[in-house]
């Protein structure tokens, strides 16, 4: 007890004296953290300032309000955004024939193209007053998910001129005569838009882009002006191929001090007519067979004006900016929305194909080995979608979530993926013979796409989502970093003195949390409801409060190391990502109004995103450097093991036959892939079999019992089985009809197309 009370009086001086603390500690703890201290770049330094901290800035500091969470409010579109979407979307949907589209013309049809034009989809983000429909984020992202449910080529068509581009940017940044000359324009589609960013030598690392503008003089409309000469190398450019005014960055450059003393101005963006003299529009490209416009775009000393960059000359040399920002935003719409249309089209095709499909005298939905990938489905299109909401409601709040929108972008891409992928193995023959009715093949060939776009995912999850959170989110690292950084060395030892004390007791009370929690099973950790879900809640603050102690630690024990240790610090993100995931699936159960019928795939995708979250703080352990720390963050983590197991069978088997039939739950999931008459896709197809077998299934059961009671043989083709059941009462002749007329559906369902030998 003596030596116990010596020791806390020792460490309440240490504390709690000043001029000790500042002696013994905060000189000492200062020194170390600028020697450690991670390097920013400029680009990484602006990409930082650019985002805002929104939700993930709760998770990540391991206390989550989720009454915050709750308080952001339910996603809705308003009457004009639903007129537009039952009119005009419908009506786009009965144009299109994707296999025409991508195997035949390569290019969307004149009509469609007219229409899209002339109906204003290229204007969904301008603002009204400039002809533009202003749709929310959230109806922007679900016209292009129903549009990406028939053809991956005309939402991207559509989705490229709403997203990263000159309309983003002119209406953020624009001037008023930028504004007032092009946004009408391309609110009609008079000017098609496209924005030059990725080049051979600058793809994810963007911030390292070539091309060059000079600060120069020279004759433009017959008088000399000060403007900037450009010579420009593009490439993977969505749209240029038809482009009329091209958006383009590069690294403005003043070596005659031309604008002032600053020689290297920095990332500028700039808008520019394509048959502006030197501007090249060049070859297209082919990614991978679809038929959207993507190509490439050169210039050599090609001169504009200086109040053609955007923004005016005040804005050069911050075009990194307003592209992280607008970027930051198209990156949690457009790509998530495709990811979340391939999990609306799975879940309807495949839970349809697999009760229509019969083989070994069963449906192969009751297969329990059909069934496992049909859960992964199912479970990752309710995750796809709670994601898009809350993505799209933070986006819609007027945030720029730069973190949120990375986790979207990787996670949802790489989640449309495994879906498509599960259900080309279910529907396997149906999803592999190409033609008009195949509603899987394309998006499957089109699905690498959106992993190698807008920062390709590698580098998004090892580089990016951690990188950018750990600092962004921390509430203290990043004001220790600025400290750090200042000149007057007494002023950042005062103010690095007062963070750190707030630091040393964050830190501790994140350690002392994720410890109880661990031993208690979070049994004490507080909940915003009661119910199936409230253990949910519970467990995800453990995980938080377990990934903010461990943060912590790397990043004192690792510093800089820790940036280029990037399987580590992905593993780190990994849980972060898990926990927006996860608060994602939490909210869309409470936004539905806590539906009973889609608690299984809520309990399934909850299971499944705590248990990657364990999963990847236990890998980050056993791969940890310094060993001694590695066991001491494994006794506050883990004291007692690891027992997030995820989805058991027996709740998959369920999740999958609630999927098997008619009913809301199904509505909920599907309703970005609508069928209608007149489709001949596929897709309205299997649905309209599915629906017709369904309402049989008490005849076929009549049968089956026959079957076994003799009555009826085995094994005889269908036909002769449904008449010999009418021959013999088991069933009446309008319910031999009815068995006929859906016979007929599956077999026009389960069919493939083919074709005349060339």
């Amino acid at each position: 007890m003596t030596v116990f009370i010596l020791v806390l009086l020792i460490l309440i001086v240490l504390l709690g004296v000043k001029n000790i603390r500042m002696q013994f500690i905060t000189r000492p703890v200062f020194s170390f953290f600028k020697k450690v201290l991670p390097p920013l770049s400029n680009t990484e330094k602006e990409a930082m300032e650019a985002g805002d901290v929104w939700w993930e800035g709760e998770l990540f500091r391991g206390k989550p309000n989720w009454n915050t969470l709750h308080s952001y409010g339910k996603p809705r579109l308003t009457e004009e955004e639903k007129s537009f979407i039952d009119n005009q979307v419908m009506t786009a949907l009965t144009m299109i024939d994707d296999f025409d589209i991508v195997q035949q013309r390569k290019d969307l049809p004149p009509e469609l193209w007219d229409y899209f034009k002339k109906e204003g989809f290229f204007a969904l983000i301008i603002p009204k007053e400039y002809g533009g429909k202003a749709f929310s984020a959230y109806a922007n992202s679900t016209i292009v998910s129903k549009l990406a449910s028939r053809s991956v080529s005309a939402a991207v068509s559509v989705m490229v001129p709403n997203s990263l581009g000159p309309g983003e940017l002119l209406t953020h940044y624009g001037t008023k005569e930028q504004r007032d000359h092009w946004l009408p324009l391309l609110a009609t589609g008079e000017a098609v838009p496209c924005f030059a960013l990725t080049g051979p030598e600058a793809g994810s690392d963007a911030g390292a882009i070539p091309d060059v503008g000079i600060v120069c003089r020279q004759e433009f409309n017959g008088e000399e002006v000060l403007g900037i000469s450009l010579t420009w190398d593009k490439r993977y450019i969505t749209l240029a191929p038809v482009a009329t005014v091209l958006g383009l960055a590069f690294q403005m450059r003043d070596p005659d001090g031309l604008l002032g003393d600053k020689k290297e101005i920095g990332i500028t963006c700039a808008l520019i007519p394509t048959d502006h003299k030197g501007v090249n529009i060049g070859a297209r490209h082919n990614p991978l067979d679809m038929a959207f416009m993507n190509g490439t775009t050169t210039g050599e000393d090609v001169f504009i004006p200086l109040d053609w960059i955007i923004g005016g000359p005040q804005y050069a040399g911050s075009g990194w900016k307003m592209l992280v920002e607008c970027l930051s935003a198209g990156r949690g719409i457009s790509l998530p929305a495709l990811a979340t249309a391939t999990g609306h089209l799975a879940t309807k095709t495949t839970t349809a194909y697999s009760f229509v499909r019969h083989q070994f005298g069963l449906s192969i939905g009751q297969f329990e080995g059909v069934q496992e990938a049909m859960a992964r489905i199912i479970g990752n299109t309710y995750q796809l979608e709670a994601a898009r909401r809350l993505t799209t409601t933070g986006i819609d709040l007027k945030v720029k979530p730069s973190v949120v929108t990375a986790i979207a972008k990787y996670h949802m891409t790489e989640m449309g993926r495994n879906v498509i992928n599960d259900a080309m193995d279910i529907q396997s023959g149906k999803g592999i013979q190409l033609g008009p009715k195949n509603y899987l093949g394309h998006g499957y060939m089109a699905t690498p796409i959106s992993i190698t776009v807008e920062g390709a995912n590698i580098l998004t999850r090892s580089l990016m989502i951690f990188g950018q959170g750990a600092t962004r989110c921390h509430p203290y690292v990043l004001a220790e970093m600025e400290a750090a950084a200042m000149e007057d060395q007494s002023a950042a030892l005062e103010r690095f003195d007062n963070l750190l004390i707030g630091h040393m007791g964050y830190a501790t009370r994140n350690a002392f949390s994720a410890l109880f929690s661990a031993l208690s099973a979070s049994k004490f950790n507080s909940a915003p409801v009661s119910g199936c879900t409230k253990q949910y809640y519970k467990d995800m603050s453990r995980m938080s409060a377990a990934l903010a102690f461990m943060t912590d630690l790397s990043m004192l024990i690792m510093g800089g190391d820790l940036k280029r240790k990037e399987m580590l610090s992905a593993r780190l993100g990994d849980v972060l990502s898990e926990l927006y995931l996860g608060s994602a699936t939490l909210k869309l159960f409470e936004d539905n109004g806590r539906q009973q019928d889609d608690l299984p795939a809520v309990h399934y995708v909850m299971q499944t995103r705590l248990h990657n979250a364990a999963k990847a703080l236990k890998e980050t352990l056993r791969n940890f450097p310094n060993r001694p720390v590695a066991w001491l963050m494994r006794a506050v983590v883990f004291p007692i093991g690891n027992h997030f197991n995820g989805p058991d069978d027996k709740l998959v088997v369920n999740l999958c036959q609630g999927m098997l039939k008619p009913s809301p739950a199904r509505d909920r999931l599907t309703f970005l892939c609508p069928d209608f008459d007149g489709d001949e896709g596929g897709i309205a197809e299997v649905e309209n079999a599915f629906l017709a077998q369904y309402q049989c299934r008490k005849l076929h059961r009549q049968i089956k019992k026959a079957q076994k009671e003799g009555k009826l043989p085995s094994k005889i083709p269908t036909g002769v089985l449904y008449e010999q059941a009418a021959a013999t009462g088991i069933i009446t002749q309008e319910e031999h009809q009815q068995l006929i007329d859906a016979d007929k559906l599956r077999k026009a369902a389960i069919d493939v197309d083919d074709f005349e030998r060339l």
